[in-house]
């Protein structure tokens, strides 16, 4: 793999998802740099605990990523930005007519606007470096849909579509931009909704897991946060470097019904 002494900045990855594709990376070599909203010990110690475990620098940088100068300011921060993983995201659902308009804007702006300013941050400093890899984190929703998530689903699709053009303007030089598109992924969040859908619907962990949580998921298997970390090591290895402007699924089978 291609990331040994490489840098590779993670857009909210405090917990979750993020967090665990920054250890994939940190465990391969790459430096890392850690990103939420918050600024807190705990935040710091996260990068601190990854740099003793793994020997490679890693750091927390806080930047909100519902502002457009905080995206960019996150780069700049760094200093160097050789793999970009724009992975920030929230979620909100309701119908559309009663749909907050706080909550559109809010989902627009960190699952897709931010994507836009970090990686027109960083897109100078791979051209500088002469390689770079830019991974979006989307999802299954960013090429399917479901109901009452218009601004989740509208974010997503629009991630695929920004991947496609990054891929285009970068195409003849040492860089690559792909999306992955997840499913359901088991993380400490996921975990902590299973008790209470049990009781909601009075069914044990493993059928909520397959028949409520997993209903579209053909595998009947969460995808992990490891897994996640691979396919993006994957991307930014020597392996990849002829796979741009695509996405990849890694959802049990969720796209391919």
């Amino acid at each position: 793999m291609s990331v040994l002494g490489k840098t590779a900045i993670i857009t909210g990855s405090n917990s979750g998802i993020g967090l665990g594709i920054a250890r994939v990376m940190a465990k391969s070599g790459a430096n890392v740099v850690l990103n939420s909203f918050s600024e807190r010990d705990e935040d710091h110690k996260l990068a601190y605990d990854i740099s003793k475990e793994f020997g490679v620098d890693a750091r927390y940088i806080k930047a909100d990523m519902s502002n457009a100068n905080d995206c960019r300011g996150l780069i700049e921060t760094a200093g160097v930005c050789d793999i970009l993983i724009n992975n920030a995201g929230i979620q909100h659902v309701a119908k559309i007519e009663e749909f907050p308009t706080s909550k559109w804007d809010a989902i627009i702006a960190i699952n897709l606007s931010s994507a836009f300013h970090t990686t027109s941050a960083a897109l100078p400093l791979m051209r500088q470096a002469g390689w770079g890899r830019v991974i979006n984190i989307a999802s299954a929703h960013g090429l399917t849909a479901s109901p009452y998530k218009s601004a989740y689903v509208a974010a997503k699709h629009g991630v695929i579509g920004m991947t496609k053009v990054v891929a285009l303007e970068t195409a003849q030089e040492n860089i690559t931009a792909n999306a992955i598109c997840p499913g359901y992924v088991l993380t400490a969040l996921v975990e902590k909704q299973i008790p209470d859908t049990m009781r909601k619907y009075n069914m044990d962990r493993e059928t909520v897991m397959k028949d409520v949580l997993l209903e579209r998921q053909p595998s009947k298997e969460f995808a992990t946060v490891e897994q996640l970390g691979g396919t993006c090591l994957f991307l930014a290895s020597d392996a990849a470097a002829q796979i741009t402007g695509t996405s990849i699924s890694v959802d049990g089978g969720w796209t391919a019904l």
